[in-house]
């Protein structure tokens, strides 16, 4: 049995201002996130990697999204949110 990913269906953004994408991950008993990854989605399905967050080996941001994306806080992965830049 797993947890329960909690996610919003949509996020409002104002271009220019910071925007969180929120992620919440509620584990059950003996269960700890080791790992987020954050997609984008293309056309035709597509989906390319924009952020990995994990626990031991910290936060890897892709190229084209470097500094403009960032783990929202410190602590658990069970919160996975994301901060996009501008």
């Amino acid at each position: 049995r797993a947890g329960v990913v909690e996610v919003q269906r949509s996020v409002t953004a104002v271009l220019g201002q910071d925007v969180v994408l929120p992620c919440r991950y509620r584990a059950q008993e003996q269960e700890h996130v080791v790992q987020v990854t954050w997609l984008k989605r293309g056309p035709a399905g597509s989906s390319a990697e924009v952020a990995v967050l994990n626990r031991e080996h910290g936060e890897h941001v892709q190229e084209p999204y470097a500094g403009r994306v960032m783990r929202r806080e410190g602590g658990p992965l069970e919160d996975g949110a994301i901060v996009l830049r501008n």
